[in-house]
């Protein structure tokens, strides 16, 4: 059988962190002919972040893979995926930032931005579709968060990951999730002083789902391994608390946490100072959808409020021949989205073979029904709950690209009738920048009020920037198409 043309394939994964990996060495096992796309230069998304191949001298780093986790899972996969390179059977396309995805005849064609600064373009085409697009940290702002040396909390492990770089020598973890302990030990590992984890959720809530927890012993244990490797590190859980304010002149000096009462609004006169130069601070993540609501892709509320993709036991979106795994459709960790991928490969077999879905399979679909129960659990633990917006004072920038503060929102609602999130960019300008919301959208929509709940999700025409003489050559081809 003739191999397809270079620009052409069976099937297209979009994203090559964990599911994105999975999905495309499973098809490509059954014989597929893969493109994967991804934005970045190595494989292994922002969970498995290959570490630099020749770290600095001076960073003395004998194992550089030691902040990763599951590192064995990564490497037999990226194995996996070189012998698959070497046939030609999957054709990774990295540096390849997909900014949309149309419908060409029976293809989806993929328009991807590339080159060092985005202005040259590709648009392979493929028969049918994995969306593995990971998701973005969670940011809620407080008075100081724009200061130096405040770093997103997966940020801070991503440049542990990559880097072997700390944010800072004395280093407080905040927010809420999972996701924080790991953090948290991290540095610790590495160097870095943790004075103190600050969680605004408290995990006594997982109590109260008895079964859940019992059919995730898995979970269970790993909490039990991070709780032990804090307290041999000296790092105090503060739980029902959260930064609220940070210090410094030039950069952060200290943070003032208070504790929260049931809907997280700080308790008067609970403010306590703890010194430190950074904060590493996150809320969770939240799936990136943008290609997949450009192809109209239907969507629900999770646990946490956050929208996330409506699939079938196969992962097959609402739209034919788009398949979704991992984070698009709600957070639960590597080992869900590694199990997705692999299942929505095994989906795509079998349609394009003609075939039944391989007996395998069916525990797979057990073992993600298990591990989606523990991923609910822990969104709705973990949600933040609605009174977090007491900690902004009237002059906190919520969206710093527009330097839009919480009083010119609030005005926007209380004075100019601004009843939703939509409204009330069109009055602020919030959410119209560079990032086009991806960082304040979570907290515009929350000063907005009621009306844009938060799992009403922002529908952007592009995923990514793109240049202008991009867009005219992807309108040229489809005129001549047509």
């Amino acid at each position: 059988m003739p191999r397809p043309a270079p620009d052409r394939a069976e099937l297209a994964v979009v994203g090559a962190g964990p599911a994105g990996l999975a999905a495309a060495v499973t098809a490509a096992d059954a014989g597929l002919d893969v493109l994967l796309l991804d934005a970045a230069e190595a494989p292994g998304g922002q969970y498995y972040r290959a570490p630099a191949p020749a770290p600095a001298p001076g960073l003395g780093a004998t194992r550089p893979e030691a902040p990763h986790h599951g590192w064995g899972t990564f490497t037999a996969l990226t194995a996996r995926l070189d012998r698959h390179r070497t046939t030609g059977r999957v054709r990774h396309l990295t540096g390849h930032q997909v900014w949309a995805v149309t419908r060409t005849g029976e293809d989806w064609t993929l328009h991807a931005v590339t080159g060092p600064d985005g202005g040259e373009g590709a648009a392979p085409r493929a028969r049918r579709l994995v969306l593995a697009t990971g998701a973005v940290e969670r940011q809620l702002p407080f008075p100081g968060w724009t200061l130096p040396g405040v770093v997103g909390a997966a940020g801070a492990q991503a440049m542990l990951k990559s880097g072997l770089v700390l944010p800072g020598r004395r280093v407080v973890v905040a927010g809420s999730g999972p996701l924080l302990q790991a953090v948290a030990l991290s540095l610790a590992g590495a160097g870095a002083r943790v004075p103190a984890l600050v969680e605004a959720a408290g995990y006594g809530a997982y109590a109260r789902a008895p079964l859940t927890l019992a059919a995730n012993p898995d979970r269970l244990a790993e909490g039990a391994r991070h709780r032990a490797g804090l307290a041999r590190h000296g790092v105090r859980m503060l739980t029902h608390r959260a930064v609220t304010a940070v210090h410094g002149a030039e950069r952060v000096e200290a943070v003032t946490v208070s504790r929260l009462d049931r809907d997280w609004r700080p308790v008067p006169g609970s403010g306590r100072r703890i010194d430190c130069d950074a904060l590493a601070v996150g809320h969770g993540l939240v799936p990136q959808l943008d290609l997949a609501l450009g192809l109209g892709c239907a969507t629900r509320a999770d646990t946490d409020g956050s929208a996330v993709l409506e699939v079938d036991a196969q992962l097959r979106t609402t739209v034919p021949g788009v398949w979704a795994a991992g984070e698009t459709g709600g957070i639960g960790g590597v080992r869900l989205a590694l199990a997705e991928g692999e299942l929505a490969a095994l989906s795509v077999i079998a349609e394009t073979r003609g075939g039944r879905v391989p007996a395998r399979a069916g525990a797979l679909r057990r073992r993600r029904r298990r591990m989606r129960g523990f991923a609910g659990l822990m969104g709705a633990v973990h949600r933040p709950g609605p009174g977090w917006t007491a900690w902004l004072a009237p002059d906190t920038e919520v969206c710093r690209c527009e330097e839009v503060t919480a009083g010119t929102l609030r005005t926007a609602v209380a004075e100019l009738g601004a009843g939703d999130a939509r409204t009330a960019k069109l009055l602020t300008r919030a959410g119209m920048g560079w990032c086009q919301g991806r960082t304040c959208g979570f907290a515009v929509r929350a000063l907005a009020g009621p009306a844009s709940a938060d799992a009403t999700p922002d529908r952007r025409p592009l995923a990514c920037p793109v240049p202008l003489s991009t867009l005219a050559r992807a309108a040229e081809a489809e005129e001549e198409e047509g």
